[in-house]
């Protein structure tokens, strides 16, 4: 597990066009770090949770946002209010101050962030579409990472990565899915971010995208062989499916009702896993769409199973099957 790091500076440069920022002062504060560590017995959500909002003195923000209604309520205070109200803002250590709306900027804010070396930002976006933007991606950009081995496609419509052990076949099964026109997300090594409590998003790494290795046939250009609409940028992961060879004494412990189910548990979230034995003769690319499909129904809260149950059940009562 990995934390990614943003600076002032990072964020300038990464979203200067798309957010219409100028750089008015406090450039010796370029290096601020937007994420850090959480302190011990603290929760990463803690320290990322609240990265960007409205001008807020008690509980500030890293990123405090001054927009047309902020400016107004400093105008509106004396002198000493107004003097002490920027100390606060300042005394926060924000890693920047946003200007929305392309408003004044006074000068006792310049020479505040030159002297605070807090980095102070114009924008030319509202202060709404500020937040909502900053709140979305940064919250993104800093959240933890965790690299896992598989391969990550999209299945009928979902997220499933294809684990097992080196050379078990995970790229082949992934060749022939993707030939049975599903997606290819990452090969090797995606890498999956948890952007809400419950929800864990893979990716590829860039230098990987769109590639696939395959035993015997070498490094594959995935969008090259089956076109664009064969990659998947990213993708929510919903299911794990595991590819293991079994011994016929293994085979015979597998329960013959529910299968192999497990639970898994990646940066914190618990994802389904089924376990699909390997063994000749079995058409891998079938078994998996069929665990994906029985995954759907039980997500849609059908459960095969116990309907079957319930039907035996009935029978051996007298009813109609």
């Amino acid at each position: 597990m990995t934390h990614n790091l943003l600076t002032a500076g990072i964020v300038y440069e990464r979203y200067e066009q798309r957010l219409g920022l100028q750089w008015l002062a406090g450039r010796a504060g370029a290096d601020r770090p937007l994420f850090l560590a959480p302190q011990s017995g603290d929760s990463s959500e803690a320290t990322t949770g609240a990265l960007a909002g409205h001008m807020n003195l008690i509980y500030p923000y890293r990123i405090q946002v001054l927009g047309s209604v902020e400016l107004e309520y400093l105008s509106r205070l004396g002198k000493n209010s107004y003097a002490d109200a920027l100390k606060l803002l300042f005394g926060a250590d924000p890693v920047m101050i946003i200007v929305s709306d392309s408003e004044q900027v006074g000068r006792e804010l310049v020479e505040l962030a030159n002297q605070y070396e807090s980095p102070l930002f114009g924008s030319s976006l509202s202060a709404a579409q500020l937040i909502t933007f900053l709140q979305y991606a940064l919250s993104e950009a800093v959240a933890d990472t965790a690299f896992v081995h598989g391969v990550f496609m999209e299945i009928l419509g979902i997220g499933v990565l294809l684990t097992g052990e080196s050379g078990i076949g995970k790229s082949e099964l992934a060749l022939e899915l993707i030939s049975r026109n599903h997606r290819l997300v990452a090969d090797d090594a995606p890498e999956f971010q948890r952007v809400a409590p419950d929800i864990l998003r893979g990716v590829c790494p860039g230098v990987l995208r769109g590639y696939l290795e395959v035993r015997g046939l070498g490094v594959l250009n995935i969008r090259a062989m089956f076109g664009d609409s064969a990659i998947k940028t990213a993708k929510r992961l919903s299911l794990i499916i595991h590819l293991q060879r079994m011994s016929g004494d293994e085979l015979a412990k597998v329960d013959r009702l529910w299968g192999s189910r497990q639970r898994r548990v990646i940066q914190d979230v618990e994802i389904n896993q089924i376990t699909i034995p390997v063994a000749p003769g079995h058409n891998m690319a079938v078994l998996a769409e069929g665990a994906v499909r029985n995954h759907i129904l039980l997500d849609k809260g059908y459960d095969a199973v116990q309907h079957f149950i319930d039907r035996q059940a009935k029978t051996l009562n007298g009813g109609a099957a």
